[in-house]
């Protein structure tokens, strides 16, 4: 395959669930004939949504996309907790859950609000000494985790059931919404894991528009080529 160095710019995906984002970069680099793509933050591959890929000199402004603040929309389940605190994890407790009024609820969620310090969980891709923290949890090690300074900017709690809740949240990079839902769980003291989790908003790039994992493997190059993003319409976009 001749591979194309001419493409720059930004492309969205909407990242199907069950695969990772590696995934998508690797169907990105054969429809688009192209090497040099990356992504701006991981989506794990329960969650689906907006996935930014950068392409060519668009890799230039990867870490200056994936400091920008995001949005997701998802459902925690009451009751369970799970080894990677979301529904891809094995349950390791599970406790009763009452019936919550709404005033209880939306004092929980007002509780992890603002700036403050959140906990990376054990799953994840952050490193240790060289190690991924989800290798060392394989290994059935814990090991301390750096807290991270975090930003939840507002959050709408949009439908209350007996055991889950579905909510959206609006908050820095950095974020891990498995431990919002964790964390949410543990206030009410029932405990909860992240069920379900979609990616609506990226900085300025929004989900509305975005390009399926299916078209992306089945358009003709020339229309994924007119889906993309330029470098200047990114800065337009971004006010810069």
């Amino acid at each position: 395959m001749r591979f194309d160095a001419s493409i720059d710019g930004v492309l969205a995906i909407d990242k199907a669930s069950g695969m990772t984002s590696h995934d998508v970069v690797a169907i990105a680099r054969r429809s688009l004939q192209t090497k040099k793509i990356g992504h701006c933050g991981t989506l794990d591959p329960l969650a689906t949504g907006l996935l930014l890929i950068t392409i060519g000199r668009g890799t230039k402004i990867q870490d200056l996309l994936m400091s920008e603040d995001k949005e997701y929309v998802g459902t925690m389940r009451l009751g369970q907790l799970t080894d990677s605190q979301d529904a891809d994890g094995a349950i390791t407790e599970e406790r009763e859950v009452r019936e919550f009024s709404p005033e209880e609820i939306t004092a929980a969620f007002n509780q992890i609000r603002g700036d403050f310090y959140q906990t990376p969980p054990m799953v994840s891709a952050i490193k240790k000494d060289g190690v991924p923290l989800y290798k060392l949890a394989r290994q059935g090690k814990e090991v301390p985790r750096e807290p991270r300074f975090v930003h939840v900017y507002g959050y709408d709690i949009k439908e209350i059931r007996k055991e889950e809740i579905d909510f959206r949240v609006s908050c820095s990079k950095g974020f891990y919404v498995r431990t919002y839902s964790y964390d949410i769980g543990e206030i009410l003291g029932c405990g909860a894991h992240l069920k379900a989790l979609r990616r609506t908003r990226s900085g300025k790039f929004g989900i509305e528009g975005a390009v399926t994992v299916d078209e992306l493997k089945s358009l003709p190059i020339d229309e994924l080529k007119n889906r993309i993003f330029s470098l200047p319409a990114v800065s337009r976009m971004r006010g810069a």
